[in-house]
């Protein structure tokens, strides 16, 4: 496969999680940092890297709004719950053992 075709499908790929992501409104952040250590605010943080890398200025608030489809603050309003003990316990056991 040349690189052209890579990268179109690598774009591709990353475009279906972020739409995947923004429909799954039900599942938490810490639900995806305690499966999976990442969430969708390390997404918009890879995402204003990337940027970065390639001299473009992109605030942190701008890249939640691309990975969320909405202000970060609208989203946590509508969907964010409040994490369980049980979510908070997973989350520092994993992250102990970083």
């Amino acid at each position: 496969m040349d690189e052209k075709t890579q990268i179109e499908l690598e774009a591709a790929s990353f475009r279906h999680l972020v739409e995947f992501l923004r429909e799954k409104t039900e599942v938490q952040n810490i639900d995806l940092m305690n499966l999976a250590g990442f969430c969708r605010n390390c997404l918009s943080k890879w995402y204003m890297a990337a940027a970065d890398e390639r001299d473009i200025k992109l605030g942190y608030e701008e890249a939640r709004e691309i990975i969320y489809g909405m202000p970060y603050s609208e989203w946590k309003d509508k969907f964010q719950k409040e994490a369980s003990q049980e979510q908070l316990d997973k989350f520092a056991e994993t992250n102990d053992n970083q």
